[in-house]
């Protein structure tokens, strides 16, 4: 299938990858736009981490405010360089982890932060539920490795589904972008307040 200019242009526009790697993309996807999408997205996931041991402590402190004041978001998100951080495309990208934060409201950035205090927490309240609604014991494991699951989709800011594109996770976004600019990305912490309920953040 002929690969055509207005194909690359509407993948680039998609994803934020260079016009070489999209059309690239589009040729190993013999022209199908969600093949060509999956493709960048998995390779996304391996040049972050083939990135994730470079030294990225440039980047930006991003403050958003909301509903005219009455819930905030501060959030570092860090890159490699200097040049990088300043960009139009890294700074759109801390922007939308902050619209993320504030809607979605995780508690943690990656899965590894949980304390294992909490999901014990939560498998126990799990496994009473279940319980309490009749279910046979012997099926009771694989419902609280379902709610588990759920708590970490629910809670983990990587894990989120993106809110603009439900079809894809923060860490696709994120890997999205590592593609794009080149650069290791992390997000180094976050806090989010809002009037009225306790304040919770989460470090790297």
């Amino acid at each position: 299938m002929a690969i055509t200019t207005e194909m690359i242009k509407e993948l680039r526009g998609n994803t934020g990858a260079g016009i070489l790697e999209c059309r690239k993309a589009l040729e190993q996807a013999n022209g199908d736009m969600n093949a060509a999408l999956d493709y960048l997205r998995e390779k996304g996931l391996a040049q972050a981490q083939k990135r994730a041991t470079r030294q990225a402590s440039e980047g930006i402190i991003e403050l958003y405010s909301h509903m005219g004041g009455r819930m905030g978001v501060m959030l570092e998100l860090n890159c490699e360089t200097d040049f990088v951080g300043k960009s139009e495309a890294f700074q759109k990208l801390a922007h939308e982890l902050a619209l993320q934060i504030a809607a979605a409201d995780p508690l943690y950035i990656k899965e590894e932060d949980i304390p294992a205090e909490v999901l014990e927490r939560e498998e126990k309240i799990a496994a009473a539920k279940a319980r309490e609604e009749g279910k046979k014991e012997e099926i009771i494991p694989k419902i609280v490795e379902g709610s588990i699951k759920k708590f970490k989709t629910e809670m983990v800011l990587m894990n989120q589904p993106y809110i603009r594109d439900e079809s894809i996770t923060v860490q696709d976004l994120i890997n999205e972008n590592v593609v794009s600019l080149r650069e290791n990305i992390v997000v180094r912490r976050f806090t989010r307040y809002a009037l009225g309920e306790s304040t919770e953040s989460s470090e790297e």
